[in-house]
């Protein structure tokens, strides 16, 4: 046999090649889907209480969680706190986080001179910078 002369491919051959192409398929377009639906979407960026408030020695330690469910990454993302009691602004803390990716959540807590379960208790995101 020459070297222009080729032998047919098998069905074997040609299962295989129709398997592995499917696959890249699937992969390039999940890839494609992924980048197009994430792309510029702004963070969205939640905190909430994690558990209850616990005292130790007077002061009063406040759980909470931020997490990031938008598409990127927000920087010195900032907590804060208001407690209110009477009507009242007793006392305020503030809380900054680094960054937050997609998907990403961080803890932390906020300490209190007062108990805050005399009083409302106001938990927000405050800012963020896009990196």
């Amino acid at each position: 046999m020459t070297k222009t002369e080729q032998q047919p491919h098998s069905i074997a051959e040609w299962v295989t090649f129709s398997v592995a192409s499917f696959i890249l398929a699937i992969i390039v377009s999940l890839v494609g889907y992924t980048w197009l639906n994430e792309r510029n979407q702004p963070p969205m960026l939640s905190v909430t209480k994690k558990e209850t408030i616990r005292e130790i020695n007077g002061q009063f330690y406040v759980p909470f969680e931020v997490v990031n469910t938008g598409g990127d990454t927000a920087e010195s993302v900032q907590i804060m706190a208001e407690l209110l009691i009477n009507g009242k602004v007793t006392e305020t803390g503030e809380q900054q986080i680094d960054f937050l990716s997609n998907g990403e959540s961080e803890e932390g807590a906020f300490i209190f001179s007062q108990n805050p379960r005399q009083g409302q208790l106001n938990l927000r995101v405050g800012s963020y910078k896009l990196p």
